[in-house]
């Protein structure tokens, strides 16, 4: 089957054109002249419209175990909502349990995804239990095309790695060219100020955020590039949410070391205030790190601007309100930690390219491109170009929407951006060549997606 798009313009992350685009099966067989090309079986016009390559969201959790729950989103619905959105490719976590190993685990997380995602995926591996057959195990999951490993400064006796174990870790990272990704908030300190915050009475969700302060996830993340610097290891700085994180991260990059971060959209359009709304509905907005006071937007947004944060992920781990979140009524350290929003990062940037935050080639550079060249998919994603897959979106930029949990397709019974009246609408999204989403409907199918197998990060110096 060969698909037209054309008469719209194309946005890559070099710049916006007008152009044409042939579609053979599942890849774009050519980017050309608008009216080069007439014969086609199928031809979607988008004049008036951008052409992106599907968005990449480099950080969600499908059916995560946390906290005595799950999240609410499968990988069967949480993909669809994806496309929804127009991102066509996710790298999802596969969590190690302490004792587990590291390819069961891995074949466990593809027994989930398999034969259920809506759109393609991948793996990065969560590493809690550093000895030295988890170690040897990372040179098995690199071989199985996951070549990036999350560990956790946070949550002791859950996830929690010692700076030891982060440095073993780090250690075998830089021999097999594989990537460490790093929670990066001091987990002990944490502990100790939730203690005295219960103790004291103070129980409602906004003390996750006190509890949780912007100054230890900044020592926190100097500490891991420290370690990273002393074992040459790349390191990546997952969900920043702060400027005392941020300026670590960019004194870094300013001095040469392969340090690279991403921050989310909740980071970039909510905050401490949210999480301090009344009758406990605070608790929609307990993730973490926890949102900040409003004014860390300000360089956040600067921080994309300037490439210190080179990707925008979403986090994406729904709990829904009703019999989840609930279960912190009281004491705010039981709340499961995160938010929806696989279905709107898309929408919520093009915010930035309207107030005129980001040019509109760094949107799809944030959302698209520089994920698929971090985490070695590119230029099979990430890019519209021949040869490319034909993971494409054509997007609407005048078009408004409101934001809600009544029209979202996402599982779960809130929206964290109930009423946000947005500029900019996804259209139609392809996923390898087939329609999934056009019309307003849903036209994919669970399992159409496939797994991708990485190749290694393509900014290492």
């Amino acid at each position: 089957m060969r698909t037209l798009i054309r008469g719209g313009t194309v946005v890559n992350s070099g710049g916006p054109f007008p152009a044409d685009v042939l579609v053979d099966g599942e890849t774009i067989a050519a980017v050309a002249a608008p009216g080069l090309f007439t014969d086609a079986d199928t031809v979607i016009d988008a004049t008036g419209r951008y052409v992106l390559p599907g968005g990449i969201d480099a950080h969600t959790h499908m059916e995560m175990p946390f906290g005595g729950t799950s999240s609410s989103d499968t990988f069967a619905t949480g993909t669809a909502a994806a496309a929804w959105g127009g991102t066509t490719t996710i790298i999802d976590f596969a969590v190690q349990a302490k004792g587990a190993s590291l390819l069961a685990t891995l074949d466990r997380w593809h027994e989930k995804a398999g034969g259920h995602c809506a759109v393609d995926y991948s793996f990065h591996m969560i590493v809690s239990d550093v000895n030295d057959t988890s170690l040897k195990e990372m040179e098995s999951c690199v071989a199985a095309g996951v070549n990036s490993f999350k560990m956790f400064m946070a949550y002791p006796g859950v996830f929690y790695a010692t700076d030891g174990e982060i440095l073993r870790a780090m250690t075998k990272a830089r021999e097999t060219g594989a990537m460490v990704m790093m929670h990066a908030e001091n987990g002990i300190a944490i502990d100790q100020l939730v203690a005295q915050a219960l103790a004291d009475g103070r129980t409602d969700p906004v003390h996750h955020s006190l509890t949780r302060p912007p100054e230890l996830e900044g020592e926190a993340t100097h500490r891991a590039i420290a370690l990273a610097a002393v074992t040459g290891a790349p390191l990546y700085i997952v969900h920043l949410s702060s400027r005392h994180a941020l300026d670590a991260v960019t004194a870094a990059r300013d001095s040469g070391q392969n340090v690279f971060a991403e921050t989310c959209p909740q980071y970039l359009f909510l905050s401490i205030e949210d999480m301090a709304r009344p009758d406990f509905e605070g608790a929609k907005f307990v993730c973490s790190p926890p949102l900040r006071p409003a004014d860390h937007q300000l360089d956040l947004w600067r921080g994309l601007r300037t490439n210190d944060l080179s990707v925008v992920s979403t986090d994406h781990c729904p709990f829904c309100f009703a019999g989840q979140k609930e279960l912190g009524r009281g004491d705010f350290s039981r709340i499961p930690n995160g938010m929806p929003g696989v279905e709107h990062r898309m929408d919520l940037l093009h915010q930035g390219v309207v107030r005129g935050e980001i040019s509109l080639s760094r949107w799809v550079e944030i959302s698209a491109t520089t994920p698929a060249r971090m985490f070695g998919l590119y230029p099979r994603k990430g890019v519209v170009a021949p040869g490319s897959d034909a993971d494409l979106v054509v997007y609407d930029p005048t078009a408004t929407q409101v934001l809600s949990a009544a029209t979202h397709h996402m599982n779960v019974d809130y929206s964290a951006y109930e009423g946000m009246e947005l500029v900019g609408r996804v259209e139609t999204v392809l996923s390898r060549g087939s329609v999934v989403v056009a019309d307003g409907a849903f036209h994919g199918r669970e399992g159409h997606g496939r797994f991708l197998d990485r190749d290694l990060c393509q900014y290492l110096r």
